[in-house]
């Protein structure tokens, strides 16, 4: 049994939940359809999911197709929840692109794509809802072809489209007309292929030219396109057996001799290798982690070792599997997880979205939130209920951010006010706390512009720090690369313990620069360090490392920066003018218009803060026929006097308050 691992995405409301129920019912997974309105699918299981209609947490669900376990994760579609999407995206083997046969590509289909293109993961397109009306599946390829990939091979046709006898006719492989358009399109990227069309020589059979399909699949030199209705179950069928034929069950590098089904095996001289790509919680607060191995195998009693994502989230935590069920084997016990495989893990209190079992597996940095709004109780009395209720969804989310605004809130990081809603209603329906969110603000970073160092010595520390020497030089690093510590001390200069430390309150300190913002894509070394025994403890470091880390910055000196979001939009030509005026008085920066038909596409980028402002007021200054979609998309230097973070969060280091203190005192350090 091979085990293949697929993501389903699509923009709102193209079908691709009402697609999942129709998979799983078609293998025999439910014995009943579920669907979207009537509130009763099987991935969307949340409250608020099935009130709203809308995907909010990844979920997992399986099947079997012949000799393949397929699990399907069904991901949210709204652009608010995109960290979830792109957790979800780097634990696949390929992804189904869901469109609809009636609105045909949208911006955030396209946005969906370049995506997956990024992440280099196969893609099948499924052009959807074939029976309803004004459908026109032939018009929606064409836009595939010009808006989404010019590598896009429609796999059957479409009769009576646009009404209940709509139909899909799979494109007979014998057929030689149909091979001659095959190997035509293949030949592109195969130079066999291209000499015998040149030379007319005799084509390869159906099975070779499938071979050579799957192969250029993978590697993403091929997108094929099938049609249906998730609804009627039209087309399904040929979608399942694409699946199976044409997306590997293993990533490309377990990929031997072009064969695209890897086997899951138990390999016990392979130590285990996985990521925690979600988590659920039962009612009565215990955790199940959705983990992807990748290497080696695991069994309920094991002992795991788990590592942070982002080591500035914690240290690595350990325990045992109190329960392991490996998602499709319901019923099957004692079944080990192996590799390529998703199991539901139990017994790890303080297990987080992100961690990681073994060597960390490759994979681009997750969206950060652009969004802060402080959250209060309605009733004062439910302080400690609040955060831990929030202290419980960032284990679900790490990168909402907790933190604690002194004489104000709890403040948390959102992608947007959709999330921000659903975050609130999650309080009240799941946790049974009434919450006030503040309006959002704009989270800024920090990045230093230069080299700083600071040292400070034995005789000047004892009455801020104690007996101990720090020298730290900040410095920029790469893009993307968050705080990157490093040493050039000997080897064991310090105890591990006072070593540990360092790192920690570095970290710890970076989390408000001059400014009072995070400060990111820095480099910190610890170029000088001692300390006094017996008189030493690991506190007097974490006393006096933030001031120094803050005074290096200082001589480095920082930049501030704002987040910003790429943006599309589709417009009626006769509303180009006031929407073009509209994105420039929320500072908008256009960077192409495009005319298609009787509507212009527009691209560019918008402030974070401005983002959810923009697409509100674009409905009215369209009269509802403009279709909006943004997505972070890094940032921005900010011009002229940068904007200072109101208050600081809990950190022993206040930044104005200490800048005062040293200046005050004359007290530059030595080194640099």
């Amino acid at each position: 049994m091979t085990t293949l691992n697929i993501g389903i995405l699509a923009h709102v409301d193209a079908g691709k939940t009402s697609l999942t129920e129709r998979l799983l019912f078609d293998a025999g997974a439910t014995d009943r359809l579920g669907g979207v309105d009537t509130g009763d699918t099987q991935t969307d299981t949340g409250r608020i999911e099935r009130e709203r209609g809308i995907t909010v947490r990844t979920a997992v669900a399986s099947f079997r197709a012949g000799p393949v376990q397929v699990n399907l994760i069904d991901t949210p579609g709204h652009t608010d929840f995109v960290a979830e999407v792109e957790r979800a995206l780097a634990v696949l083997d390929g992804a189904v692109l869901v469109l609809s046969a009636v609105e045909g590509v949208q911006p955030h289909t396209r946005m969906l794509m370049r995506v997956l293109r990024q992440m280099r993961l196969p893609v099948l397109l499924f052009v959807n809802k074939i029976d309803r009306g004004a459908a026109a599946p032939g018009r929606v390829f064409e836009e595939i072809r010009h808006r989404l990939t010019d590598r896009a091979l429609a796999l059957d046709s479409v009769t009576d489209a646009g009404s209940a006898r709509a139909r899909v006719r799979a494109h007979d492989p014998d057929d030689p007309g149909h091979a001659a358009r095959t190997a035509e399109f293949l030949a592109e990227h195969d130079d066999a292929l291209l000499a015998a069309v040149v030379e007319d020589r005799p084509l390869p059979g159906p099975a070779a030219l499938r071979a050579t399909l799957r192969s250029q699949v993978l590697r993403g030199l091929a997108h094929p396109v099938l049609s249906g209705s998730a609804i009627t179950g039209e087309g399904v069928p040929e979608l399942t057996s694409a699946l199976t034929d044409l997306l590997p069950a293993h990533p490309g590098p377990d990929l031997v001799g072009g064969d695209c089904h890897g086997t899951a095996r138990e390999d016990a001289a392979e130590e285990p290798r996985g990521t925690v790509f979600a988590i659920e919680r039962s009612p009565t607060g215990e955790k199940t982690g959705y983990l992807r191995l990748y290497e080696g195998a695991l069994r309920a009693r094991d002992r795991v070792r788990f590592e942070r994502a982002d080591p500035a989230d914690g240290a690595p935590h350990e325990g045992r599997l109190t329960r392991l069920e490996v998602v499709g084997s319901e019923g099957e016990r004692d079944r080990p997880l192996t590799a390529g495989g998703i199991g539901r893990i139990r017994g790890l209190p303080g297990l987080r979205v992100g961690d990681r079992i073994g060597r960390p597996t490759p994979a681009p940095p997750l969206a950060r939130p652009a969004l802060e709004s402080v959250v209060r109780p309605v009733r004062p009395e439910d302080a400690n209920r609040l955060h831990s209720a929030l202290a419980a969804l960032s284990d679900q989310d790490p990168l909402i951010r907790l933190r604690t605004v002194p004489g104000e809130g709890l403040s948390v990081l959102l992608h947007g006010e959709v999330q921000k809603e659903v975050v609130a209603a999650t309080l009240s329906e799941d946790f049974r706390v009434e919450a006030v969110f503040a309006p959002s603000d704009v989270v800024h970073t920090e990045r230093p512009c230069g080299s700083g160092t600071a040292v400070e010595p034995v005789d000047l520390a004892r009455e801020i720090g104690g007996p101990v020497t720090v020298g730290l030089r900040v410095e920029p690093g790469e893009d993307g690369c968050g705080v990157v510590f490093r040493r050039e001390t000997e080897l064991g200069a310090l105890l591990p313990a006072y070593d540990r430390a360092v790192e920690d309150a570095v970290r710890g300190a970076l989390g408000q620069g001059l400014h009072g913002w995070p400060v990111t894509d820095c480099v910190v070394t610890l170029v000088r360090s001692g300390y006094v025994a017996p008189l030493t403890e690991a506190a007097h470091f974490r006393h006096l490392v933030p001031m120094v880390t803050l005074r290096a910055l200082e001589r480095a000196g920082s930049r501030v920066f704002a987040p910003v979001h790429a943006f599309e939009l589709s417009v009626p030509a006769t509303e180009l003018s006031a929407v073009l005026s509209l994105l420039g008085g929320h500072g908008a920066r256009v960077r192409e218009t495009e005319a298609e038909g009787d509507t212009w596409r527009v691209t560019g980028e918008v402030g974070a803060g401005e983002a959810h402002t923009v697409g509100a007021a674009l409905a009215g200054a369209t009269r509802g026929e403009g279709a909006w979609v943004s997505r972070p998309a890094g940032d921005r230097p900010v011009r002229g006097r940068p904007p200072r973070r109101n208050r600081t969060d809990g950190n022993p280091l206040d930044p104005d308050a200490y800048l005062v203190h040293l200046n005050n005192a004359g007290r530059a350090g030595t080194g640099g």
